[in-house]
């Protein structure tokens, strides 16, 4: 039985709803405990995380001389790393900012090596879907609020699972849908493949020469529907052929954009076959959005035009970038044997998914498609944040950057701490971090350990939450 745990803003405050004798009797345990406050320290270092990893070793910094500036030994917490919401909130919330500064960078510049000039530039933000492969259960609502009946003649709630499943599990092309999502990398590489050569056309230059002209580049982020099947966000922006640091030529405009989008979303297809060797063209859903992104003013989420602006698309696709890497009605875990499928917690219509996709994984034809080890996630195969090379920064480089800041905080309480002067300034570019560090253990070691962690990373996040409050209002 869950324990409600609550953190004061000091760290030191707690209360605790009295659920269970048990539960609560293992927190007291942990909060009287000598080694409390030296555990909680290191869980706050790793903003909360739910399944910390346990790491035996040393770390050493060294000057240039070969002289120990900072030494660490023992047993320390590493954060789980882990994207999704539902496994860490802690690592989820801290992937999503990085995919926020990742995506802000090539949106609005002046940051992460992007400069601000690319707000001049051609950009849109377009959602592309999947095709129908059959009827499904829908709640639409009406202007005035009213909700439409269902082709099955039910007014869905909102949160009735039945939305976004097949009306008849006899008829819908469950064969179809898993093909398509398994394909759905590859026609978004024919499309941005397609859009290079149509823009191409509009400058009169070859295929070949279009780098010498413009870039195209972009990121994406890949979000699952209800019914199962994942369509994509993604951000595009034309640059020069040096990248953001260069404007793309005068003759690509927005509006000669957003048409070559609109054409080549109804032209582009991926050849495939059914089982049976029926000819199959996989293609993007009728539903196409397109969306001009403007720039941020303050408090400004969209303009009377229907822009949307650069702040809120950035949180926008930062959100389903954590949200969106678990499949919707899915398995957590790859599946071993599709007798457990019949254990899931999951609509008929979902289970019925992943029962084709391992079904398919059987055939040669399908080897390449590796469908059984995607099986859980409904036969998606791809990344779910990708972006081209020269859109912004990378994941690699902010996380580098948060390492570098922390390291540079330990040197300079160490100068702090010494009876130098106080304006100690360390040169990352003079000393040498070695770490030797090895996993011992996974997870915490009981379920107080992780209620405190978890009423520590939903401190942390309510402490973002009121910064951000106050940042924003007037």
């Amino acid at each position: 039985m869950p324990v409600l745990v609550r953190l004061g803003p000091d760290g030191g405050a707690l209360v605790v709803a009295l659920t269970a004798p048990g539960p609560v009797d293992e927190v007291s345990a942990l909060l009287r405990s000598s080694g409390y406050r030296s555990w909680r320290a290191q869980v706050e270092a790793t903003g909360g995380c739910a399944v910390p990893i346990h790491l035996t070793g040393s770390s050493r910094v060294l000057d240039r001389d070969g002289a120990v500036l900072i030494e660490r030994a023992g047993t320390i917490l590493a954060p789980c790393g882990n994207r999704r919401e539902s496994v860490c909130a802690a690592c989820s919330d801290r992937y999503a900012a990085d995919a926020f500064h990742l995506l802000r960078a090539g949106l609005a510049g002046d940051s992460k090596g992007v400069p601000a000039t690319v707000i001049d530039r051609p950009r849109a933000f377009v959602t592309l879907t999947a095709p129908s492969f059959g009827p499904v259960h829908t709640r639409r609502v009406t202007r005035r609020g009213l909700v439409i009946p269902c082709p099955c003649g039910e007014r869905h709630h909102p949160d009735d699972p039945r939305t976004g499943t097949a009306l008849d599990l006899g008829t819908y092309d469950y064969v179809g849908a898993v093909l398509w999502q398994a394909h759905s990398g590859v026609l978004w590489n024919r499309f941005t493949i397609a859009l290079r050569r149509a823009l191409a056309g509009h400058l009169g230059v070859r295929v070949s020469e279009f780098r010498e002209h413009a870039r195209l580049s972009y990121a994406k982020v890949a979000e699952y529907q209800r019914r199962g099947l994942v369509h994509f966000h993604a951000v595009i922006r034309l640059d020069g052929p040096d990248g953001p640091t260069d404007p793309c030529p005068p003759a690509l405009t927005t509006d000669v954009v957003h048409d070559a989008i609109t054409t080549v979303t109804r032209s582009v297809h991926v050849g495939a076959a059914r089982p049976d060797g029926i000819p199959l063209a996989l293609s993007w859903g009728a539903q196409l959005d397109i969306r001009p992104v403007t720039v941020a003013a303050a408090g400004q989420i969209e303009n009377q035009a229907g822009e949307i602006t650069d702040a809120a698309l950035a949180g926008y696709i930062a959100k389903y970038a954590t949200k969106g890497t678990g499949a919707t009605n899915g398995a957590e875990r790859p599946i071993r044997d599709i007798a457990h499928v019949a254990h899931l917690d999951v609509t008929a219509h979902h289970r019925a998914m992943i029962e084709t996709a391992w079904a398919l994984g059987e055939h040669e034809r399908y080897e390449p498609l590796n469908l059984r080890r995607w099986a859980h996630m409904l036969g998606f195969r791809g990344h779910f944040l990708t972006k081209s090379q020269r859109y912004s920064t990378t994941f690699r480089a902010i996380r580098g950057e948060r390492r570098a800041w922390r390291l540079r905080e330990d040197l300079a309480q160490l100068g702090r701490d010494t009876d130098g002067p106080n304006d100690f300034a360390p040169d990352l570019d003079t000393v040498t971090a070695i770490n030797d560090w090895r996993p011992v253990h996974f997870g915490h070691r009981d379920h107080a350990e992780r209620e405190l962690a978890m009423a520590i990373a939903e401190r942390n996040r309510q402490q973002r939450r009121s910064t951000i409050d106050s940042r924003s209002a007037p």
